[in-house]
């Protein structure tokens, strides 16, 4: 069968259903951070953040909020790198799933500096949140594009520092090797639906210069990394 990636799909996820709960919902969120841990999705966000950080001054405390931050993987990957070089990090998980953020508050129960925020992301109490860096992370493709316009602008609004975004490479060769993954990590059906249509709802590169040509960004970079992600860091000026 041909695949046609031209053209990003408007086709909604099942997980787009902010009322879904239980054990399916759980056992997705716990393998989608698993598989983004073992292709390095994780690290490619800490790198983004610490590039960051590199050309900032040093701060009492670094408030960093996840969008979309599922069950709160790299919100805890960042409390142990803090805690490792001796930064003092604030870290906030949004998620508009109830259900999500309740299992992602169960897991970093360890974690005192991390805390969870059930809401949706266009409404106000969102809008007026304010922090140093907003990570996105494989969240951004949920999204249509005048969606993306206004939560970018949002991002740049309320950041002090910038922006760290990670998300998938609309690609043909994508799609099948995460069939492949599929069989592999024996995903569950709304996994396997869901992440072969998150890749269809993907970027191309020249997609994501066209947002930040829009909103006037002046200072960002746009690089393609393994697995079919491409890390977009954007600073604030």
């Amino acid at each position: 069968m041909m695949l046609n990636t031209k053209y990003r799909t408007d086709k909604p996820e099942i997980m787009d259903n902010f009322a879904l709960e239980g054990e399916i919902l759980r056992d997705a969120l716990d393998k989608i951070a698993k598989i983004n841990q073992l292709l390095g999705g994780n690290q490619l966000t800490l790198r983004g953040v610490q590039d960051l950080l590199n050309k900032t001054s040093t701060l009492d405390e670094i408030t960093i909020v996840d969008v979309g931050c599922g069950n709160g993987d790299m919100l805890r990957a960042l409390a142990d790198y803090g805690f490792k070089n001796k930064l003092k990090f604030k870290l906030i998980g949004i998620d508009a799933n109830n259900f999500t953020c309740t299992h992602a508050q169960q897991l970093s129960e360890n974690y005192s500096n991390i805390s969870y925020r059930c809401e949706d992301i266009f409404d106000k109490p969102f809008d007026e949140l304010k922090y140093d860096i907003v990570l996105c992370t494989l969240t951004l493709h949920h999204f249509k594009e005048d969606e993306i316009i206004k939560l970018l602008r949002v991002f740049h609004n309320n950041a002090t520092i910038g922006i760290v975004i990670n998300d998938l490479h609309r690609n043909t060769i994508a799609y099948r090797l995460f069939q492949a993954l599929c069989f592999v990590f024996r995903l569950n059906t709304m996994s396997r639906e869901d992440g072969l249509i998150s890749i269809l709802r993907g970027f191309k590169k020249e997609e994501l210069i066209q947002f930040s040509r829009k909103l006037n960004f002046k200072n960002y970079k746009i690089h393609w990394k393994w697995a079919f992600r491409y890390q977009w860091i954007i600073r604030k000026d």
